[in-house]
């Protein structure tokens, strides 16, 4: 685990190598970034300093917050349980569109204002009643050695682990972050190389060969949001080929969310996504064979709530993040027919709802 002083937010790192015209290559994400000294990789937060990549912003945050887990999203992890979030400065990708830029693309290191240690981290999820802890608001690849760090620490209390990510990151990397992951969200932006290039700057393959490790690789437990945009990636032929690739290479039960963009960063010209746009993706995905896909960042309960795949009965009933309806028996199986539901359930839900709770992290030190 890495030392962490109040003075000292610079850390080494151990994904890159030197090329011979003397620059240094940052080998965590596709992007492969060469730096000469001093300069910064796309995503910001990593640099290079003499002859090696560093991690400049270890230990710092942009804030942290208890929200519910279903904001992440994530439906069929511990539903209705606290998490607690953060997260720091930059990102990997470029998206014109997002919705988190002013932390993701922010460049300001007094965004960064708030500092933890991951013990502090652990201590202040244990005392909120947090069974997660959430590295979201922007990607973790870009500040994994932090986030292994606060995992490990909250492993040794208890607490699990969840990521929320773009899921663009190279072959190395991936294996040793996804393996102190305990559930992930992985965000597939679209399903055409065109808009990754167009509008993320990035490349779909790397995506889908993080969804594929996570899945058969490890016992990370996985769910898909994609963000549909009108008029770039909600076209009936794109939503069936991407429902058919996580049918036939991640299976039925994959989770799969689907929600509502709003004008914002450098695309506010476009229209906000319209409800019937959702829900026809949904009817596109479970038609391809999908069992569990939601709409989110609409109010639409009956298209957000958990349903049995064999008799139909509702399980867990969701009211934006308020759970409505629990019929799942303690073991996880539906209260009418018994079929088993997949996910990581407790015996009973939790009952956080839809409160968010700003955390002033200076208060913890230890475990009471």
């Amino acid at each position: 685990m890495h030392p962490l002083t109040i003075e000292n937010s610079v850390v080494p790192t151990r994904y890159w190598h030197k090329l011979h015209d003397g620059r240094v290559q940052c080998d965590l994400c596709p992007r492969a970034c060469k730096l000469h000294e001093d300069q910064r990789g796309l995503c910001f937060v990593r640099a290079r300093q003499g002859d090696e990549i560093v991690l400049t912003t270890y230990g710092r945050s942009s804030g942290f917050c208890v929200d519910p887990i279903e904001k992440k999203p994530l439906n069929h992890f511990l539903p209705g349980t606290p998490v607690l979030s953060f997260g720091t400065a930059g990102c990997n990708l470029a998206c014109k569109f997002c919705q988190n830029w002013d932390m993701s693309k922010s460049w300001e290191m007094n965004t960064l204002a708030d500092r933890a240690t991951p013990q502090q981290l652990a201590f202040a999820a244990k005392a909120c009643g947090c069974r997660c802890v959430a590295y979201t608001y922007n990607d973790p690849l870009i500040f994994m050695e932090y986030a292994i760090d606060v995992a490990q620490a909250c492993r040794d209390v208890g607490v699990r682990s969840v990521a929320v990510t773009a899921g663009y990151i190279c072959e190395a990397p991936r294996k040793k972050f996804f393996q102190y992951m305990d559930a992930a969200n992985v965000d597939l932006k679209a399903f055409t190389e065109k808009f990754y290039y167009k509008l993320t700057g990035a490349h779909l393959q790397p995506v889908l060969d993080t969804l594929l490790y996570i899945k058969h690789e490890t016992n990370t437990w996985l769910e898909i949001t994609t963000l549909l945009i009108p008029g770039e990636n909600d076209s009936d032929t794109e939503l069936m080929a991407l429902s058919q690739w996580i049918y036939e290479n991640l299976g039925a039960d994959i989770p799969l969310h689907f929600t509502a963009f709003h004008p914002d960063w450098k695309m506010r010209d476009k229209s906000a996504t319209p409800v019937n746009t959702l829900l026809r993706a949904r009817k596109i995905a479970m038609d391809t064979g999908l069992y569990h896909v939601y709409v989110g960042n609409v109010h639409e309960e009956s298209a957000s709530s958990t349903y049995c795949v064999q008799c139909q009965n509702k399980l867990i009933g969701r009211d934006w993040y308020v759970l409505t309806d629990w019929n799942l028996t303690p073991d996880g199986l539906c209260s009418v027919c018994g079929n088993r539901c997949v996910g990581i359930f407790d015996a009973q839900p939790g009952e956080w709802g839809d409160k968010r709770l700003p955390l002033n992290i200076n208060r913890y030190s230890s475990i009471d």
